[in-house]
């Protein structure tokens, strides 16, 4: 009897060791996996890095070197970028775009997501059927550039803003939203005198702060990064964004065209460049952070309706 016990212990002793071991097998594969994938992503970005800070000396002596040393950076290429007219313009027009375009867009959706979550409402299931046909079947470029020119609002920001102000995929994750808050808050502030309107700006959208600054930051970060639609519908230089500009600049074999001759050799020109990249993409990198701790959340709730 005595024999069984010891052998069965010895069994479940076995066995748990071998469970910690494939776990331990397993959480090492996965740490080596993101370390692989943070290296993929970290190395580019810190070669763009490299290359904007180093001076025009070390490139003639021994080219751009991942190891180099900070007490060698130099900075020249990114206080010549932010003097140039150019690229200050360019810089406007794209806060100006973003800014502008978050603020319609999530008026939009906000507006369309609240409405949407009232069974009652009239046309309501056309308004849904509507909506998901154009998010299954896109126009097309030639029919929207068509719309937008019989408009005349070629050379004007609203062609940029207006033809994507609402994405249908971020409006059912906010509509998903609102409808696991639960009704009774509403009912009971309309018992109180309420109307929609302050139900909505007073009781509502303050519950859902993590979703407004996830849906915000997927219209900020397309917004940003948008390049094609503005050389599509804009023809003058002056309203260009910054994304444009960078485009122009990497595949510029001359940069002369965007950096004033008299300070060409204050840095080199692949400076320039990473300098556009890292200036570029600086702004998105500086906002998430802030927006981090809402993010998962404001996905996930979001995206299950309960």
């Amino acid at each position: 009897m005595e024999n069984t016990v010891e052998t069965k212990h010895v069994l479940k002793t076995s066995a748990g060791k071998s469970g910690k071991s494939k776990i331990s097998t397993f959480d090492w594969g996965i740490t080596a996996f993101l370390i692989f994938v943070i290296l993929v992503t970290f190395i580019p970005l810190w070669y763009a890095v490299v290359v904007s800070v180093t001076p025009l000396e070390l490139t003639k002596e021994s080219g751009y070197n991942l190891f180099l040393s900070p007490l060698s950076w130099s900075f020249a290429a990114y206080t010549q970028l932010m003097s140039q007219n150019a690229f200050l313009q360019a810089l406007f027009n794209s806060v100006f775009l973003t800014v502008s375009g978050v603020v319609v867009s999530m008026l939009l959706t906000t507006f369309m997501a609240y409405g949407l979550i009232f069974k009652e409402m009239p046309g309501r299931n056309l308004l849904l059927t509507l909506a998901l046909f154009t998010f299954l079947f896109n126009p097309g470029l030639i029919p929207t550039y068509m719309v937008v020119k019989n408009l005349n609002l070629l050379d004007n920001y609203l062609a940029i803003i207006l033809p994507n102000a609402v994405s249908v995929y971020n409006m059912l994750v906010m509509k998903a939203f609102f409808q696991n808050i639960p009704s009774s808050l509403r009912e009971s502030a309309i018992v109180d005198g309420a109307n929609e309107w302050q139900v909505l700006w007073r009781i509502i959208l303050p519950l859902s702060k993590p979703i407004l600054l996830t849906i915000g930051l997927f219209y900020a970060v397309v917004q940003w990064n948008d390049f094609f639609n503005p050389i599509l519908y804009l023809s003058n230089n002056d309203l260009m964004p910054l994304p444009v500009l960078l485009r122009n600049i990497l595949l510029a074999t001359n940069i002369n065209d965007y950096v004033e001759t008299n300070s060409l050799f204050t840095a080199p020109q692949d400076a320039l460049k990473m300098a556009a990249v890292i200036l570029t993409m600086l702004p998105m990198l500086a906002i998430y952070p802030w927006i981090q701790r809402h993010f998962t959340k404001g996905v996930l709730v979001g995206s299950v309706k309960e």
